[in-house]
């Protein structure tokens, strides 16, 4: 997870940079692109071309950029590397910087310097991105303050560094497409993820009962405490997900009317097989490389709708901007109640 700290074993310093790419893409941000020159000063991994991460990633030195009269000046404490981040770099995601690039879009930083027109922040504060695009995996970064909203400084530095996209997103999944109600069940896969971790002890707190589904593993047991420690009734298999017996289980059991879908495959044919009628899959990721299969059946039968979600795309649908998006952003990632993230394979 913690990429800055880890990467100089890694990845090979280059000399020169090379041609700069004359196409500029969506989501670019001036705070996310190399200084002019490379300078000496700022540290961060850079990629001027697409492809494996290993390949392309770079240690830069880069040159420290001018503080603005709207400007933070923000020393990056941590930055996670999420699936997101892998495809950005592969040249895969839907969004893509222009490039050269620093590479990351999740981080928490703290506030080392404000220009003279700033209100909103100040030396000290714990800070995480308002939008991805940032370019986090740096020493520092320098942008305007609206490009950042205050965190508590009492949050675990894990938990602070990844609280910007996976509790939102399962937050976000939880309300917007089906009306829930205290009592209600929620069937997910990837359940030990990130976002299915904060699905968890989201879905807990609204009184919701959740079917958790993980690969099989030689730790099972173990993995299963952890994510009932955080709120999970069911803990399953996907192999125990096929199995006869789980009509029995069902008929003690209310059929969710949501489904999470982070793998695709035969994975998330499985989710809509349990889906009560009427219900929801939503999508959110594909970790399996592999296309979701629906029956007609499914549809004529049981009336099942198939949706997706993309944080970044809500954002953009909301209007949501950096001077308000802490006025858009639940309690739950305002310092209450904070998700627990653990590492789980």
């Amino acid at each position: 997870m913690w990429l800055l700290r880890a990467a100089q074993g890694q990845l090979r310093r280059r000399p020169r940079w090379g041609p700069r790419r004359d196409a500029v893409r969506r989501g670019a941000s001036s705070s996310s692109r190399p200084a002019a020159g490379g300078a000496a000063g700022v540290r961060a991994l850079v990629f001027r071309q697409h492809g494996e991460p290993l390949k392309v990633v770079e240690l830069k030195n880069l040159e420290s950029s001018p503080l603005g009269r709207s400007d933070a000046r923000v020393k990056m404490l941590a930055a996670p590397v999420n699936p997101a981040d892998i495809n950005v770099i592969q040249g895969t995601y839907g969004i893509l910087p222009e490039l050269p690039a620093v590479a990351g879009n999740e981080g928490v930083g703290q506030v080392v310097e404000v220009g003279s027109a700033v209100t909103g922040v100040k030396p000290g504060d714990w800070v995480i991105p308002v939008n991805g695009g940032l370019g986090t995996w740096r020493a520092e970064v320098v942008a305007n303050e609206k490009s950042f909203i205050g965190i508590p400084s009492d949050i675990p530095l894990h938990c602070a560094a990844t609280l910007s996209i996976n509790p939102c997103t399962a937050y976000r999944m939880l309300l917007d497409f089906e009306q829930l109600q205290p009592g209600d069940s929620v069937i997910q896969n990837g359940a030990n993820s990130a976002v299915g971790q904060a699905v968890i002890q989201i879905a807990a707190a609204l009184g919701l009962r959740t079917i958790n589904i993980v690969r099989d593993r030689p730790d099972l047991q173990k993995l299963t405490d952890r994510l009932k420690d955080l709120g999970a009734e069911h803990v399953f298999t996907e192999e125990e997900m096929r199995k006869p017996e789980m009509k029995d289980f069902f008929k003690n059991f209310p059929r969710p009317q949501l489904a999470l879908n982070c793998v695709g495959g035969k994975s998330s044919t499985e989710l809509m097989r349990h889906l009560g009628h009427g219900g929801t899959m939503v999508t959110y990721g594909g970790m399996a490389r592999q296309p979701i299969t629906a029956s007609v059946s499914s549809f004529i039968f049981k009336d099942l709708k198939l949706r997706g979600f993309w944080m970044t795309q809500w954002k953009k649908d909301q209007g949501t901007g950096a001077g308000d998006a802490k006025t858009k952003t639940p309690s739950i990632l305002q310092g209450q109640n904070e998700p627990t993230t653990q590492e789980a394979p």
